[in-house]
């Protein structure tokens, strides 16, 4: 088992959590959270682009001029990817872009990322995230006094004034355990997560 210090909103110890020792120190698999980033990046792709070819282009289809005896490069139609208001040769068309990756994957790459922030120092655990009133400004000064300028903010039920008072601070984001993954992980500086949460990290993690 590890051992993770709880601090309170002024950053002072204020006890001890002990979590599976896998969660936080294991090993950082480089090329599975590269992966996992890719697979959600193209999940989000719409994946909607489309040009036309040239069954789809409208315009004539009667031979413009002769085959031979112009001077000029010889054309079937006016709908020629060679001729300016033609269709586009191989352009793209809708598909999706996403694949599949299994889940033990999925929960591997994960411990590799909390495991990353953990050896560098930026993975810090809370006793709560609340908020009195659920002004931005309060938080604001809350967070910078923490030391925190870009993170992400991890709880086992949201709260709905601390989210209120997040909401509008772009540099910071904050979800529920269920909407944890490698890419939010990876791309804020610093991850801060609930005591109550720990538990049920531990599970998405597959970590007992």
């Amino acid at each position: 088992m590890a051992k993770l210090e709880v601090l309170d909103w002024k950053k002072k110890k204020s006890g001890e959590v002990e979590v599976p020792d896998q969660l936080v120190n294991d090993e950082v698999r480089k090329d599975i959270l590269h992966t996992l980033v890719r697979w959600q990046l193209a999940s989000r792709r719409a994946g909607t682009h489309n040009t036309k070819s040239r069954g789809e282009v409208s315009g004539s289809s009667k031979k413009p001029y002769k085959q031979k005896g112009t001077g000029q490069a010889r054309q079937g139609n006016l709908r020629s990817h060679l001729l300016r208001g033609g269709a586009v040769a191989h352009g793209p068309h809708p598909r999706d872009y996403s694949f599949s990756v299994n889940k033990k994957t999925r929960q591997k790459g994960l411990r590799s990322a909390l495991s990353y922030l953990y050896k560098e120092g930026r993975l810090f655990v809370v006793d709560d995230m609340t908020s009195a009133d659920g002004k931005t400004k309060e938080m604001a000064s809350r967070l910078k006094d923490f030391g925190l300028s870009k993170a992400l903010l991890i709880d086992s039920g949201k709260d709905e004034k601390f989210a209120r008072a997040t909401n509008n601070l772009s540099t910071f984001r904050y979800n529920t355990v269920s909407g944890l993954n490698v890419y939010d992980v990876l791309k804020y500086d610093n991850l801060v997560i609930s005591k109550s949460s720990l538990e049920e990290i531990s599970k998405k993690c597959g970590v007992q």
